[in-house]
């Protein structure tokens, strides 16, 4: 079917941007068919991309098979924008190690393994540091746990607030270093340079001239009207959000073609 210029234009000129854990799939799992297939029927009325806190493998794991997600979506941002794609094609790659330098890294890395050497938790496992281009990921119980342990620990931390108060210990210590926090998914946590949250990928983005961006996520807030970039569409977490959360959110502004002409607003909580 012939696309029209105004259709034509405003494909090029409106992104929908999507979180990945928790919006498009639930949490380190694959993304479900018909999700899968909606995104690329939406593709054809606007540009689609994905920003994640996890590293590339593990996004493209999660959204198709091989490095076929760099071919289905026109961005994609890992490690929170730090590692960038578009168009199929590698754009930059910045590392924490040479944003911080050696020495405090060190120092962060030995203070979160000195904390977690005392936890004493109901299991243990292994990866408890997974070092990144963009961020360290810190996981108490240990990223290779299973699912059910992963379920089981997200419970227990509900309850006893395991990584607020790893995180409070963190702030405490690294006062003024220039670093943030981020509690995100079932089992860890993310540290980063300031400025290296999700919002990180908008400075490229800017230089693309959309008129309008969509941010669809499961935690998101505006912060500042000052210099507008994204309007945020909330999506409720759900055990398989999907087509039954992320994708009704997504129709209903299609269908009343607000997908060109909606206001943009800065975010937080960028999950």
């Amino acid at each position: 079917m012939a696309v029209s210029a105004e259709g034509a234009r405003r494909k090029e000129r409106v992104l929908c941007l999507f979180d990945v854990d928790g919006t498009l799939t639930p949490a380190r799992q694959k993304i479900d068919p018909e999700v899968a297939a909606f995104l690329q029927k939406l593709r054809s009325r606007v540009q689609i991309g994905v920003v994640g806190g996890s590293d590339y493998s593990k996004i493209a794991e999660q959204l198709g098979d091989g490095d076929e997600v760099i071919e289905k979506f026109d961005y994609v941002f890992a490690e929170n924008g730090t590692v960038q794609y578009k168009h199929g094609r590698l754009l930059s790659k910045q590392t924490i190690q040479n944003h911080l330098g050696e020495e405090l890294l060190q120092d962060l890395i030995n203070f979160c393994l000195r904390y977690m050497a005392l936890l004493r938790l109901p299991k243990k496992r292994g990866t408890f540091i997974e070092f990144r281009n963009g961020m360290l990921n810190i996981s108490p119980i240990g990223r290779s746990c299973t699912l059910e342990e992963r379920i089981e620990f997200s419970e227990l931390d509900k309850k006893e607030k395991i990584r607020e108060k790893f995180v409070e210990a963190l702030k405490t210590e690294f006062a003024g270093k220039g670093l943030r926090f981020s509690r995100g998914g079932m089992i860890s946590f993310d540290v980063f340079p300031e400025g290296w949250d999700k919002r990180y990928c908008l400075d490229s983005l800017d230089q693309d001239s959309f008129d309008t961006i969509h941010f669809f996520g499961n935690e998101t807030s505006p912060v500042s009207m000052a210099q507008p970039r994204c309007i945020p569409l909330q999506v409720t977490p759900r055990s398989r959000p999907g087509h039954r959360g992320t994708e009704t959110s997504l129709r209903r502004p299609l269908e009343n073609s607000q997908c060109s002409s909606a206001p943009l607003h800065r975010l937080e909580g960028w999950g």
